[in-house]
């Protein structure tokens, strides 16, 4: 995956406090085998860690920023993202949310930007106070995505993913399709409280993998601000890194990975290959339309 080199980045998308002293409560788990649990509880969910039971303290509290803003000083250009992993971060972001705007604009409706908060260790949210533990997560309370970037070590060292540049997009890219789905009204339905293979939480899981991979069809030839595509190649190489992620995310992975056997009856994200399924539909046709998971 390479970046204009000359392209400006957008770094109001992304808040960094990593480093920062996050006020409010303390999160109730920690790490070993707790953090294991929540992180595999947690990963990729629709829905803040209130409603995952992680959370405590004030559910209110929101992030600060403070001097650890490091995005803001050196990721200002596709150079900078194509040698530095916070700001090819950005990058990703920028180009999924330009996508998104133009694909809105084109149903005659408005995108509402979501913001990236990159954190370390805990970081208190509208949804409540999370650690590393659980993952990326969308929390459609304050509409921000949470990320710390050591997941992606996580990633590759705890769930066996190939890792790779894209790996990280297709995580970035699967959480504002969390966004999308919040402002179409869809997101609701996984926060019915049911489980299982034919779940509404993972059809919800599903379509944002589906929303992941139509970013990815279009990502070499959606226009920045400055008429350009902000991401200049994706290899066949870039696109199996992301179904290697999405795979090594799947349930029944997870499940044999940490508990020696598989349970479809308590699923929330679906299996290894309805994962690579639905990126792989949304990144053939590129059509959001045809990431109806609940059909």
């Amino acid at each position: 995956m390479q970046f204009d080199d000359d392209a400006d980045l957008d770094t109001s998308e992304v808040q960094d406090v990593r480093g920062s002293r996050i006020p409010g409560g303390r999160a109730t788990m920690g790490g070993g085998i707790v953090g294991i649990i929540a992180l595999v509880l947690g990963l990729f969910f629709g829905v803040g860690p209130d409603q995952l039971g992680l959370s405590s303290g004030d559910p209110d509290t929101t992030a600060t920023a403070s001097s650890a803003a490091q995005v803001q000083q050196s990721c200002l250009t596709g150079e900078d993202a194509n040698t530095k992993d916070d700001c090819r971060t950005v990058a990703v972001v920028n180009s999924v949310q330009d996508y998104w705007r133009q694909e809105f604009a084109r149903s005659g409706e408005t995108y509402t930007p979501a913001r990236t908060v990159l954190f370390s260790d805990r970081i208190g949210t509208a949804c409540g106070s999370a650690t590393s533990a659980v993952g990326p997560f969308y929390c459609p309370g304050d509409r921000q995505v949470y990320l710390d970037l050591g997941f992606f070590d996580e990633l590759r060292t705890t769930f066996g993913s190939s890792g790779g540049p894209f790996a990280e997009a297709y995580v970035v890219a699967h959480e504002y399709g969390h966004h999308v789905q919040n402002q179409l009204g869809t997101l609701a339905r996984a926060q019915d409280g049911r489980q299982g293979a034919d779940s509404n939480s993972v059809k919800v899981e599903l379509q944002a993998d589906c929303y992941a991979g139509v970013w990815a069809n279009h990502a070499t030839t959606t226009p920045a601000e400055s008429g350009r595509p902000l991401i200049t190649e994706l290899t066949e190489a870039d696109i199996r890194d992301g179904l290697d992620a999405a795979a090594a995310v799947g349930d029944d992975r997870i499940q044999e990975r940490f508990q020696g056997s598989v349970n479809p009856e308590s699923w929330t994200h679906g299996s290894s290959e309805q994962r690579r399924q639905w990126f792989t539909t949304g990144f053939r046709t590129g059509d959001p339309s045809r990431c109806n998971t609940f059909r």
